[in-house]
């Protein structure tokens, strides 16, 4: 195994990424945690890649999984360990098969852009807000913190059959959906603020890197993000969609299935 030093650097920016979520207390904390693109920057790097159309399909791949995660465990009975492994195999087996297939092609990466656009727009416009329980992990940080870093360190060894899905893989998101599994809904609207920030940053890093190389692009690519995030934060807030009928929380619907194990840890 040989991990360079952007490697080394996702691995650990991702362990206190997800440290950081499995520790914030309310569901719109940890879902604020998850929408930074800590992991996408050094993935990114890590890779060595351009950005292409794996990169902006993997947004939708990612909130397939996040969305999946919750269909599983609210609706499907399923443990959430079970779902949160069957999202993540689903969204490597579909990014290896895309990834072969999709071709490199401009017009491929401007379709999934305003694909990602339009479904996150869509999704922002019409999921109701609801009420969820605050929930933080009291396990200790020396037990969670190697499972990050094991988790992580199986995708870097995977990094090039997925190529730019690797970007956007839920590595976060694996750890923040059994944190958040009282507050899945929470998790899974905040997904229409990561596409509608982290879509424009990737459109952004693509324009700009064979001009300014790939730092340069990043930077870009982060402004970019810092001037969408406060907008879209509020225009998440407005449009709360047709919360009547709705407001009865997932974690109603799992807390009973729950087992020992699982709310203890």
């Amino acid at each position: 195994m040989h991990l360079n030093g952007w490697d080394i650097a996702l691995l650990l920016s991702v362990s206190v990424q997800a440290t950081l979520v499995a520790y914030a207390r309310t569901p719109r904390t940890k879902a604020l945690l998850i929408t930074f693109p800590i992991p996408t920057t050094f993935a990114y790097l890590a890779l060595g890649q351009p950005v292409d159309a794996t990169n902006m399909l993997g947004v939708a791949l990612l909130m397939l999984f996040t969305h999946g995660v919750r269909w599983l465990h609210v609706h499907g009975n399923r443990h959430i360990i079970l779902a949160i492994i069957c999202g993540a195999c689903l969204y490597s087996l579909l990014g290896c098969a895309i990834a072969y297939v999709v071709p490199r092609h401009e017009w491929t990466f401007w379709t999934a852009s305003a694909a990602v656009l339009a479904v996150g727009g869509t999704l922002l416009w019409f999921l109701p807000q609801r009420d969820e329980p605050s929930h933080r992990s009291p396990l200790p940080i020396y037990v969670k913190l190697p499972i990050v870093m094991a988790v992580v360190t199986c995708l870097i060894l995977g990094k090039h059959w997925l190529q730019g899905f690797m970007t956007v893989f839920p590595m976060v998101g694996v750890v923040a959906a059994y944190e958040a599994r009282h507050s899945l809904w929470t998790m899974a609207r905040q997904m229409s603020v990561i596409m509608l920030t982290l879509g424009p940053m990737l459109i952004a890093i693509h324009m700009a890197q064979p001009l300014v190389g790939p730092y340069g692009a990043l930077a870009i690519g982060w402004l970019v993000f810092a001037g969408t995030l406060p907008v879209m934060e509020r225009l998440k807030d407005r449009c709360r969609g047709d919360s009547d009928g709705y407001m009865r929380t997932d974690a109603s619907d799992s807390s009973d299935r729950s087992d020992v194990l699982t709310n203890r840890l």
